[in-house]
């Protein structure tokens, strides 16, 4: 017996103790009954209910014209017990009539119980749809800024590399790494295209940093964080128009970089 199946049958507790339950309903509760303390305890208590609803409906005696319709229906005089019997069966009848209300009450509220338990498992469908459409939300409007930035990405390469003040500047590894090697393509107007491979990994709490190198003082284009395998590739912002750069070169620096290069230098190259 699943725990949906015993609360179905609990849920038809009120019917069987008004003996609304019959045939294989009735046998199946019967069945589950012998074996579930609980609902042979939801009996016990409905049951009482049940035998004290004819009490708890107020006794009205019957009106005095009552008498003298009763009197001329049997066609005279009638013995104080004919009429005694009467009212008894008047007041009878108004208390059936009370029983019967409230067995309809107690049938419409185990209905109305059995339909909260369908709403609540509706609601529950219905909020974990709600969550997985979120979720699913979530999921494309992550996908769309990436979809976005990657578009950017390659608006931007696709810009430099056609502006007609596009120059290209090769880099080669310096003492620190010999192995290593980077290229540029930068234009004033569109930016900066870096990329490289081979750098030795980075020590802890370190960075590369990629300088423009000028006639005056080194200005910095930004910083690099190359994979595990020593590569990188990276976009930045071209130089103010101050500047004019006649090379680029890659230091080490530490972690956030610079104003001006205070480590070795990894790969440098001359703009032509």
């Amino acid at each position: 017996m699943t725990g949906m199946d015993h609360d179905a049958l609990r849920e038809a507790a009120g019917l069987y103790v008004l003996g609304a339950l019959v045939g294989d309903e009735r046998q199946a509760f019967d069945a589950h009954l012998a074996t579930c303390a609980e609902c042979q305890a939801d009996v016990r208590a409905l049951g009482g209910v049940v035998r004290a609803l004819p009490y708890a409906v107020p006794q009205v005696d019957p009106p005095p014209a009552l008498r003298g319709r009763v009197l001329a229906a049997v066609g005279g005089e009638t013995s104080r017990a004919a009429v005694a019997g009467a009212a008894t069966r008047v007041r009878s009848s108004l208390a059936l009539g009370g029983w019967l209300s409230a067995a309809a009450l107690l049938v419409m509220s185990a209905g109305l119980g059995a339909y909260a338990y369908s709403l609540r498992e509706r609601m529950s469908g219905l909020e974990r749809q709600l969550r997985a459409a979120v979720e699913r939300l979530d999921r494309s409007e992550q996908e769309l800024v990436a979809a976005k930035g990657a578009a950017d990405r390659a608006q931007l390469r696709l810009a430099v590399l056609t502006a007609p003040d596009m120059k290209q500047v090769e880099l080669a590894g310096q003492a620190p790494a010999p192995r290593a090697a980077g290229r540029a393509f930068w234009s004033r107007a569109n930016g900066l295209l870096f990329t490289a491979n081979q750098l030795p990994p980075l020590p802890a709490g370190r960075t590369y940093q990629l300088w423009f190198l000028t006639p005056g003082a080194p200005v910095s284009a930004g910083v690099l964080k190359p994979d595990a395998n020593g590569r990188v590739t990276a976009a930045f912002d071209a130089p103010g128009d101050a500047v004019a750069p006649t090379g680029l070169a890659v230091s080490i620096e530490p972690e956030g970089g610079v104003l001006a290069p205070t480590g070795a230098i990894y790969l440098a190259g001359l703009s032509h």
